[in-house]
């Protein structure tokens, strides 16, 4: 009995999806922050967000996320991520940006432009605390100019 060969663009077809497959999960493996001298940014994978720094309200630590519904994103193992809406929030468009590398550690809840809300974490909880304390820090500086 011969064996048949499968063609070459199914071959070529299940390398790509193996390749893009492992490409999202490596992009949405942790959140990369990158602090500018007027904004902080904030990317995973395909979520992304800018957080002005005169923008910002309050900036303060959390132990759990409200109850919310998810618009788009995903939960796996420890991580959340993705755009949310609070349940208690549903008649407006007011989206909830989620940043959790580690759901069981503190979160930090950014308030920003009034009424926008970012929650965020790293893995490592001394980075968390190096956030919290960088963020805080430009909040003061920006509420009390010198």
């Amino acid at each position: 009995m011969a064996v048949k060969k499968r063609h070459w663009f199914l071959n070529l077809l299940m390398l790509i999806t193996v390749i893009v497959c492992i490409s999202a999960l490596a992009m949405h493996y942790k959140n990369w922050i990158k602090a500018k001298p007027d904004k902080v940014q904030i990317l995973s994978g395909f979520y992304h967000v800018n957080v002005p720094y005169s923008e910002m309200d309050s900036v303060r630590f959390v132990d759990k996320i409200p109850p919310m519904q998810r618009l788009n994103g995903f939960s796996a193992l420890e991580k959340e991520k993705g755009i949310f809406q609070e349940f208690k929030d549903s008649l407006t468009d007011k989206k909830v940006y989620v940043f959790v590398d580690n759901i069981s550690q503190q979160k930090i809840k950014v308030v920003y432009k009034d009424s926008l809300k970012l929650y965020v974490n790293r893995k490592d909880s001394l980075k968390t605390l190096e956030l919290f304390d960088f963020l805080h820090k430009k909040l003061e500086s920006e509420v009390l100019p010198n």
